[in-house]
């Protein structure tokens, strides 16, 4: 007679008794997911490992140090069995079978009248995988059947957009300094599920290629002393957008709320009603860095960094930084939006008091298939920037740093 396949279902276990027959590897594994489903705990073993003693000493489980008696099923709505003793799994696992008690065994699948499938979680939703074929289970291709669902829910791959508890809004996501697997994997899932994407010049540009057809992408690019849209009309297409029942993801270059306007638009939302979610991203100013084998802190040679906008020159009356006080830190500068400004801002700081041999590093294009580094101190940074046409963006890193790792090509 052929075997029929087993029937998947999720057991509702709160409040009721679960008995876990051995304290050992496959218990440690198991008995976590279980004390989330809420289940009345009960362990007898003997012995256990130092993970699951922990989980009886904090009262997540009732642990019983005896071997298995008949009886120790009683009231028992699953069970799970893995002792070492064969004889002991044998004799439980009659006992579950009289008593019609669903029971897992760890050393002999096929006496079981109930198997463990392997599990995953993302957002709410658990993905548990079966093998459907009794003769032919393989828990390795199982567990990678299910690593591939619940990985591709978590990084947006694998579409499976919300219906019915999806709340239109908008979501403020940190896209990363440029190379499109930096995103997070938060910010990859709310861009796969968006309606309407209003997108920066320095967002993860290919991510976009991967949108559905059907999504509106509207281009927010503020291409330096180019065309630009206005910070208040991207605010309105938030706004409009949203409030027709769209999801609605700004896709941000880097991290919103480092030099990216992220908390005008939160502030521009919060005022018309509308939710909205921030979506922390990888900043330029760290990661841009490290990617050209710069490390923005290094034991013994900087102990601090600072991050600094040079949109603006130093002796421009807009200016809010304190540019002196930077000249006397001895640790490190990073210095974003400030390719057209450096050599100002070299003069600046050897002005007041830091050493013209300082080492300066130019990233451009951090991150991307375009990525250069180009180095220079601040005595000949402003003359390198024009004899290696370094373009926006780039990233500037000044201070011994730039010496602790490999150099730049030539």
């Amino acid at each position: 007679m052929a075997e029929h396949p087993a029937y998947p279902v999720g057991l509702r276990l709160t409040g009721r008794r679960v008995v876990v027959l051995g304290g050992g590897q496959v218990a440690q594994r198991r008995l976590p997911a279980l004390i989330a489903a809420g289940a009345d705990l009960l362990l007898i073993s003997p012995e256990a490992t130092p993970s699951v003693e922990a989980m009886a000493d904090t009262g997540e489980i009732t642990w019983e140090r005896r071997g298995y008696t008949e009886g120790d099923l009683a009231g028992a709505w699953y069970a799970l069995i893995a002792t070492s003793d064969p004889d002991a799994n044998e004799r439980a696992s009659a006992e579950a079978e009289r008593n019609r008690v669903w029971c897992v065994r760890s050393d002999d699948a096929d006496r079981a009248t109930a198997w463990t499938p392997a599990t995953g979680h993302s957002e709410g939703v658990t993905v548990a995988v079966l093998t459907t074929d009794a003769k032919g289970r393989d828990p390795r291709h199982t567990a990678a059947v299910r690593d591939a669902v619940v990985e591709g829910l978590r990084d947006g791959t694998l579409v499976a957009p919300h219906h019915r508890t999806r709340t239109p809004g908008v979501a403020l996501v940190g896209g990363g300094p440029g190379d499109p697997d930096l995103i997070t994997v938060r910010g990859r899932r709310l861009l796969a599920e968006a309606d309407v994407v209003i997108a920066d010049r320095l967002g993860p540009r290919d991510l976009l290629a991967e949108l559905p057809p059907h999504v509106e992408v509207i281009d927010a690019a503020k291409i330096p002393y180019g065309r630009f849209m206005a910070q208040e009309a991207i605010n309105n297409a938030l706004i409009e957008h949203a409030r027709q029942g769209k999801s609605v993801v700004r896709l941000k270059g880097g991290d919103p709320y480092v030099f990216g306007r992220g908390m005008e638009e939160l502030q521009a939302l919060a005022e018309a009603g509308v939710p909205c979610t921030v979506v922390p991203g990888i900043s330029s100013s760290i990661s841009v860095p490290g990617a050209a084998g710069i490390p923005v802190t290094h034991r013994g040679v900087a102990h601090e960094f600072t991050v600094v906008s040079g949109h603006v020159a130093p002796d421009d009356e807009r200016s809010l930084v304190d540019w002196p006080a930077l000249a006397k830190l001895t640790g490190t500068l990073v210095v974003l939006m400030g390719v057209d400004k450096i050599g100002r801002i070299a003069e600046t700081l050897m002005a007041h008091g830091r050493s013209p041999d300082t080492p300066v590093a130019l990233v451009q294009e951090g991150t991307t298939a375009a990525q250069r580094r180009v180095d220079a101190t601040l005595a000949t940074v402003a003359e390198t920037v024009v004899a290696r046409e370094v373009r926006p963006p780039a990233v500037i890193v000044i201070g011994e740093v730039v010496g602790v790792g490999l150099p730049a090509a030539p």
